[in-house]
């Protein structure tokens, strides 16, 4: 087994499958996987998969947050909320007011894990939810949270919009069935979940997620918005986010349109947390809106890091020898970055990325940008070829979805050129039931960066396994549970971190100040806040990666079960870096120690083999 990272840090537990990103919801740049943070357990070192020592009473709210529009452009009027000073740390008149909660009696302080527990030599009666020898839950789930003291006393009532003494309101977005945008990227690989499947799966993962997590004498009161707006409709998003927070006032809302971060600003604006639920945007842009939007992925400019830290240590000043071209493979490498542009922040992001390629040494000729239009795309393709042809780019570095590399490699071809094909900050691009659906006499030819970590069977490991070993049978939304569950997830390992006394700020506290999470083979390395490994404070999920390269002849299944022939292969096992980390070898296109799938999980990452509440 190789080595989940080059280096030795991180810590804690988390689920990032690379079967997950299969449906739009995640396509904007950056967001390119499902992840959960789930920590807690049984030692005190915050490096451990089982250790949390997260206490949330210090608040990181800014002091100036954005305004909310109708979805005219106007300042909201008559009872609207007050954009500016969202009222999420104060009940509404007719609520109790919050105060601290009471304890029973005893030494409990909550939260208190299980960890903290141990240490402070406190009594708690954990009941069956909770595997005492190990303290954690018992989930057949390796990173399964750690155990949290059974709540007893006052939980402070009203303690922030959408919160009461009994309740916790969060609201599900889901995308309209229809949207042409959504269906042109999973039509590409047969993906069919209805939003009534979604619903269905999500509400029997919360249910799990009640059983097993502490809500601190409360339940979560789950309602589902299907919006009738498409992926990139700022419009009807800013319009969704308004009807949201004033026909339901949630305390926080799950998910959001895939091209536009219209919908995160509204909310944000009106003090609602919300989870996965942008595009991948530049740092500042969420701290700009704290404590209130999360990305579960990657950032934006953080991936384009790694991928210039990649370039940068490995392929620099080399000839372009992984080149189908024998002609470019005598040759120095000269670069291409085709990039999707999807939000105003794009071609700043392009920009930075290429003037730090640049400063490195690379000899960048063309910047050439793409819109995710159906209707356009091929023609885009053409013209996107020609230019890099025409150029003698020999080594193209592409940034951007699932679907638009099949019409670019194939208009390649049909204009015989043969390039390296180089990912960065993919979305989908990086999934094999994707790179099938490409020219492979061109993807023959690509390698590059994912955010992504080696996959597991699905039967075997992951929500897909979860879920049937929760309920006896498969989800409904086999496809895409992936990518539905996550930000429920990261919500309900938040709220029970956070303990009674539940705000945005007290949330984010938690989120940011808790342990991080432990690298692995088959999981991404996650953490929140100042760590060291980005500047400035960091509101993403995933920060590190894996090397992978494109095989046509490997055969097996892809991320949704369906065998087939061409498959990623990971490199050195899935070995993942972390930012300073890459090495400057690497063994691309050598398959002794590359890895497609594990069949089942490697041992150190095989949870207990709890018996089946179904029976």
């Amino acid at each position: 087994m190789q080595p989940a990272h080059s280096g030795n840090e991180g810590s804690s537990s988390a689920n990032l499958q690379k079967w997950g990103p299969i449906v739009g919801i995640v396509l904007g740049v950056g967001a390119v996987v499902g992840l959960v943070v789930a920590t807690g357990g049984d030692d005190d070192d915050t490096t451990d998969t089982t250790a949390t020592d997260t206490s949330a009473t210090e608040t990181t709210a800014t002091d100036v947050e954005p305004e909310a529009t109708d979805p005219d452009g106007e300042e909201p009027e008559g009872t609207e909320p007050e954009a500016t000073e969202p009222d999420s740390t104060e009940p509404e008149a007719t609520e109790p007011e919050a105060t601290e909660p009471d304890q029973p009696s005893g030494d409990i302080t909550y939260p208190l894990s299980f960890a903290e527990a141990e240490e402070q030599g406190v009594a708690v009666e954990w009941g069956e939810r909770c595997d005492t020898e190990l303290g954690t839950v018992a989930m057949k789930w390796y990173f399964a949270p750690g155990c949290y003291a059974p709540f007893e006393g006052d939980n402070g009532g009203a303690t922030a919009t959408g919160v009461t003494a009994d309740s916790i309101k969060v609201v599900q977005y889901l995308g309209p069935d229809d949207d042409p945008i959504i269906s042109y990227l999973t039509d590409a690989i047969a993906v069919d979940d209805s939003n009534d499947d979604a619903e269905a799966t999500l509400r029997s993962m919360l249910d799990m997620f009640s059983s097993y997590y502490e809500f601190y004498g409360r339940s979560i009161d789950y309602e589902t918005y299907v919006s009738s707006g498409i992926a990139n409709d700022e419009v009807t998003a800013r319009a969704d986010a308004v009807r949201i927070a004033e026909d339901f006032e949630p305390f926080a809302v799950l998910g959001g349109p895939a091209l536009t971060n219209a919908f995160a600003d509204e909310l944000a604006a009106r003090g609602i947390v919300c989870i996965g639920c942008t595009p991948g945007q530049p740092q500042a842009w969420y701290a700009d809106r704290a404590p209130y939007v999360y990305g579960l992925a990657i950032g934006a400019a953080q991936a384009r890091d790694h991928g210039r830290e990649f370039i940068s240590k490995r392929l620099i000043g080399g000839n372009a020898s992984f080149a189908g071209d024998e002609a470019y493979q005598g040759q120095p490498r000269t670069f291409g970055h085709v990039y999707l542009s999807s939000s105003p922040e794009s071609p700043a992001l392009a920009d930075d990325f290429v003037s730090g390629l640049t400063a490195d040494g690379a000899d960048v000729v063309e910047v050439l940008p793409y819109t995710l239009d159906p209707g356009s795309i091929q023609q885009q393709a053409s013209q996107i070829v020609a230019k890099l042809k025409s150029s003698a780019v020999t080594t193209v570095v592409i940034a951007g979805d699932g679907v638009a590399p099949r019409d670019i490699t194939r208009e390649a071809t049909a204009q015989e050129y043969f390039p390296e094909w180089v990912l960065v900050a993919p979305a989908l691009s990086d999934l094999t039931a994707f790179g099938r659906t490409y020219d492979q006499s061109q993807w023959a030819n690509a390698f590059g960066v994912t955010h992504g970590a080696v996959p597991v069977t699905p039967e075997e490991s992951g929500y897909f396994a979860l879920y049937r070993w929760w309920t006896g049978e498969e989800p409904p939304a086999a496809d895409t549970i992936g990518v539905l569950i996550p930000n429920m997830a990261l919500l309900v390992s938040g709220i029970q971190q956070t303990g009674p006394d539940l705000t945005p700020e007290n949330m984010s506290a938690a989120l940011f100040d808790g342990p991080t999470t432990t690298p692995g083979i088959t999981e991404p390395f996650l953490s929140y806040g100042e760590r060291g490994y980005w500047d400035g404070v960091d509101f993403s999920g995933v920060d590190d990666a894996a090397l992978i390269w494109w095989d046509e002849s490997a055969e097996g299944p892809d991320e949704i079960r369906k065998d087939g022939t061409g498959m990623y292969v990971f490199v050195d096992g899935g070995t993942r870096y972390l930012p300073g980390e890459w090495p400057a070898e690497s063994a691309l296109f050598d398959p002794a120690g590359g890895i497609t799938i594990y069949e089942v999980a490697p041992a150190e990452e095989t949870p207990p083999d709890y018996p089946s509440p179904a029976g």
